[in-house]
């Protein structure tokens, strides 16, 4: 390598590659509507921005109909208190009503209803819950929400600190399906999705959240080692719904990915959850403490963001005085 493409290139390096506190920065984790009824969390010092969740129906009211007014509303609450707005655009649900996409996915044939169920276990000793997830695999599903992303970038980008895409987890009955469910065209559609987000958002940080993927364990398929490569080459952040020490599945999945890519990735943001909370550390019989999510996230995970759930035992501690609303 020549000297001139050296510095080139280690210039790029220092430009997309962002530069962080030696610990990870703390962000709350919430919906639109409690904003104002965690103020106070908000404001605390130690805080540095919320992550807010948007279902796709509450942003597209109807075909080619947005209402962004919620961002909107969230992006001026935020900044009054000199905090961060990251969004995460949900296109996948937890609970057997809860079908937050536009009616007219779930109405025209060529979305096949848009939905299909699907199953999860969240936390600790948690009862298996049916929920629903997007058909991102439809080409016609995945085009109205490849609009709506770029939508989203044509008034946000920059405005935003960042967008995160869910989880990667899903878990269908692919016997019984009819909509054409693969595991390779599911991954196909997650990776479209995100480069399409990238492409969109010049700006803003966008992530993809994965934890797992379907068909896959320990990367015996090489989707999850596809993504990490994908998203280093091309300035993606990654991330996940969860930060579990040491969790026995999470390291025969993604967590291994994060550290051999730490310091590698655009960014990585993970979540501390409600049902994140519910786990207990094998060595102490306890639930996991902040320094010890913190250790792990750090040392081996690589993270930069921490996006913590409001009921999380250490908010509850007094602080110093933190931020009003000028």
């Amino acid at each position: 390598m020549t000297y001139l493409k050296y510095i080139i290139f280690t210039i790029i390096v220092l430009v997309t590659i962002p530069v962080f506190a030696s610990t990870p920065q703390h962000y709350l984790y919430t919906s639109s509507d409690d904003l104002i009824k965690i103020n106070e969390l908000i404001s605390r010092p130690d805080i540095q921005g919320v992550q807010v969740v948007y279902n796709w129906r509450s942003l597209e009211t109807d075909k080619d109909e947005y209402d962004f007014s919620a961002i909107e509303k969230d992006i001026e609450y935020l900044s009054k208190l000199h905090r961060k707005l990251f969004i995460q655009i949900q296109d996948r649900f937890f609970e057997p009503d809860a079908k937050y996409i536009p009616d007219y996915l779930m109405q025209d044939t060529i979305y096949q209803d848009g939905l299909v169920p699907q199953f999860d276990r969240p936390g600790e000793y948690k009862p298996i819950t049916q929920g629903w997830v997007t058909q991102q695999w439809n080409p016609s599903v995945k085009v109205r929400y490849q609009k709506l992303l770029r939508m989203l970038a044509e008034k946000f980008d920059g405005k935003i600190y960042g967008i995160n895409l869910p989880e990667t987890a899903i878990d269908i009955d692919q016997k019984n399906d009819k909509t054409g469910f693969s595991c390779d065209n599911y991954f196909q559609a997650e990776i479209e999705n995100l480069k399409f987000a990238r492409q969109v958002f010049k700006h803003s940080y966008v992530v993809q959240y994965v934890n797992f993927w379907p068909c896959e364990w320990n990367n015996d398929h090489q989707y999850m080692s596809r993504l990490f490569s994908i998203a280093a080459q091309e300035g993606i952040g990654l991330g996940g719904p969860d930060i579990v020490p040491n969790k026995k599945v999470q390291m025969e999945n993604s967590y291994p990915f994060f550290h051999e890519y730490k310091g590698k990735l655009n960014i990585v943001v993970m979540a501390v959850q409600e049902p994140t909370l519910t786990y207990i550390n094998q060595k102490t019989n306890k639930p996991f403490t902040k320094t010890e999510i913190i250790d792990f996230s750090e040392q081996y995970l690589g993270v930069d963001i921490i996006f913590w759930s409001t009921a999380s035992p250490w908010l509850s501690s007094p602080t110093t005085t933190g931020v009003t609303i000028e």
